[in-house]
Formats: structure tokens, sequence, C-alpha cells
């Protein structure tokens, strides 16, 4: 039986991934994603997208977060991906390749979903995932 709503507010994803350099992370992402950082730092990171949080960016082992502590315990983003949408899917390619990423999936059109994405790694293991927009078409 399908749920029903409880709440009309709206929600929104804030990711935060724990890295062990914020400051060269940022530099990674506002590169490939056309971030800006709008935080800064080198414990935490707020990287924005016309005003819009995208991604948080935290160092390892600050603070007392029981799930930040230990970097080699376990697997960067086991089972995880970070998944990103753009409407500039060729700068996104062309800064990806400008920083020699470890890929994945070279860009290549998704057979399921008939869209042009990339599969990438970022400097600590994560991968990251940039897709078209449905709009965005790529030449």
């Amino acid at each position: 039986m399908p749920s029903k709503p409880r709440r009309t507010g709206h929600v929104r994803s804030q990711p935060l991934i724990a890295v062990r350099d914020v400051e060269a992370s940022s530099r990674w992402y506002q590169a490939v994603l056309g971030c800006e950082s709008g935080h800064g730092g080198p414990e935490y990171e707020m990287l924005l997208n016309n005003g819009e949080l995208v991604l948080q960016l935290h160092a390892w082992d600050l603070d007392e977060h029981a799930n930040l502590m230990g970097p080699d315990a376990a697997p960067r983003g086991h089972g995880v991906l970070l998944w990103f949408e753009t409407t500039d899917f060729d700068a996104c390619v062309d800064a990806a390749r400008a920083l020699k990423v470890e890929w994945v999936e070279a860009p290549h059109v998704n057979p399921n979903s008939r869209r042009w994405e990339f599969w990438a790694k970022d400097p600590d293991g994560y991968v990251v995932v940039v897709a078209a927009e449905s709009r965005a078409r790529r030449s």
C-alpha cells in the first residue's frame, strides 16, 4: 500500500561527505560542476550553484561526530553515488578532462535514460556521476 504524504513542506537534499583535504576537494568540485564556495576553509565547505547548496564537504577527524572519525575505517562511499544533473554537460566534461579524473565510465549516452552522463572518482574516491539535464543536448 503506498504511503500518503503527511507534510506539505519542501524537502531538498544537502549531502555532506567527509574528505581528507577540504580545500582541494572544493577546488575539484568547483572545477567539475561549476560551483562556487559558500564558506571556504580547511575544515568545512558549502558548494553553491546560483546560491543553492549543492554539496557540503567536511574534514575527517574533526569535531565529535562519530561517523566522521577514522577515515581509514571503511571504504569511501561504498554503495553511494553522488549524482549531479547539469545544463552544461560539455563544460563539466571539459573540466573533468582537464583535471585528468579517474573515469569509472567516460562520457556516454545511458541507453536507459537516453541522457549523456559520466562517472568519475573524486580525490577521495567517491563516485561522482554528472548527467545532462533532460533538456540539455550535447553536441
